[in-house]
């Protein structure tokens, strides 16, 4: 391991500025030896805190690839550890198989409870689970003379020749994505545009808010309208927000499974009836009285351990969580248990999936680059996320309607 006195003289001439304040952090990313910036960085932060870094240095990733796409001021890496549940049996369009799930957590017993509900799942038959839709939006917003000028431009953004032209000027920016639709909303005299798009494979946000705004210089230039902000936060990009769950943004998805009586008794060690009645009042009553977007019971546990190992944006988490979880008995005294989640911002192409670590997680499912048809390795992830947020949702629901949530939290979360 290469320590500062090994630096040759024009090296430790940079770490010298560094630490002196004469070169700033961001400078150093002009060097063409990306490791070289990394270490030098790593050094001046050792010499004005007076302590030595003895992990964020051991890394595997392409320092090269991750400070041209990822991050800025790079001096090493988190790590995260990494664990698997499964296999989790997958009815879906996209995924239809059955998988093994890298899950990247610091909170013991998060797994153990995911793998719990996989082995339920799939001794039933497996999650059943589809796509209801799948666009990135993004929400430029304007300010208008009055009302009336608002309204004249509402209905101007409706007209299909006018949605036409624009599908035409955001198709100058992107080989891959697609303007689907816009949405006006009308706040006085402030029109927010909802832009829809189809981004095959990506998570988009890049794509859409670029192509957004090659959009804006047509509006400028037929309407006459100004943009105040490319984001007018109707998108809504990473807060939680009442549109996204009901229009959605990213993928919508839905998984369900009917349990077997027995089976709950066996593995679950409660009866079914006693779970809906958790549901009902934990998830359903007890969300509501919160005021809580998110109906379930931790949908952003299974979400955000499935991003980081996936190299999804952590962020996203915040609409991912607004998942709604239903439990309810059938007709033969079996469990029949759902998520919907409205917003889930995924890719399989492009950020953090291009990393060594994030991309082997994406090869584990089969869900890496760009799908065939296009499009298609990004549903397939949505989906087998979709299916491990439900075998989550069961597991934890379980557990508190047998009264064992604290017992394997002092087991295996100490």
């Amino acid at each position: 391991m290469t320590s500062r006195m090994d630096l040759n003289r024009e090296k430790k001439e940079l770490l010298a500025g560094v630490i002196s304040g004469e070169i700033s952090y961001h400078k150093l990313d002009s060097l063409t030896d990306k490791e070289t910036a990394v270490m030098i960085r790593r050094f001046a932060l050792e010499e004005v805190s007076g302590f030595n870094f003895d992990h964020i240095q051991n890394f595997s990733i392409d320092v090269e690839n991750a400070t041209k796409k990822n991050v800025e001021n790079m001096i090493g890496v988190i790590q995260v550890p990494l664990g698997v549940a499964g296999p989790l049996k997958v009815n879906g369009e996209f995924a239809n198989d059955e998988f093994h799930l890298p899950l990247a957590t610091t909170e013991g017993a998060l797994i153990a409870s995911v793998n719990r509900g996989c082995s339920v799942i799939t001794i039933s038959g497996g999650a059943n689970v589809r796509v209801f839709q799948d666009v990135m939006t993004r929400a430029p917003v304007f300010r208008l003379e009055n009302v009336i000028r608002a309204k004249e431009f509402a209905d101007w953004l409706q007209d299909p020749e006018v949605l036409t032209r624009m599908k035409a000027k955001a198709s100058e920016t992107t080989r891959f994505g697609e303007l689907v639709d816009v949405k006006p909303f009308v706040t006085g005299n402030s029109v927010y545009a909802r832009f829809s798009y189809d981004t095959k494979d990506a998570m988009g946000m890049n794509m859409v808010t670029i192509a957004t705004d090659a959009v804006l210089s047509l509006i400028e230039d037929e309407f006459g309208a100004i943009p105040i902000s490319l984001s007018g936060n109707m998108c809504v990009d990473k807060k939680p927000a009442a549109i996204n769950n009901i229009l959605g943004r990213g993928k919508t998805v839905v998984a369900d499974v009917t349990i077997p009586a027995e089976l709950v008794e066996k593995r679950l060690k409660c009866k079914p009836e006693i779970m809906v009645e958790v549901n009902y009042r934990k998830n359903l009553l007890g969300s509501a009285r919160a005021g809580s977007l998110g109906y379930n019971a931790h949908a952003a546990n299974i979400i955000a351990a499935m991003y980081i190992a996936c190299g999804q944006d952590p962020a996203h988490v915040v609409e991912g969580s607004s998942a709604i979880t239903t439990m309810e008995l059938t007709k033969y005294g079996d469990i029949y248990c759902s998520v919907t989640l409205p917003a889930m911002a995924i890719g399989t192409v492009g950020g953090g999936t291009n990393l060594g670590p994030q991309h082997e997680c994406l090869r584990l499912l089969g869900a890496n680059g760009s799908g065939t048809p296009p499009g298609s390795n990004a549903k397939k992830l949505a989906e087998i996320i979709a299916s491990a947020v439900l075998a989550g949702e069961i597991s934890l629901v379980g557990a508190q309607a047998a009264g064992h949530l604290a017992k394997a939290h002092a087991e295996l979360g100490r």
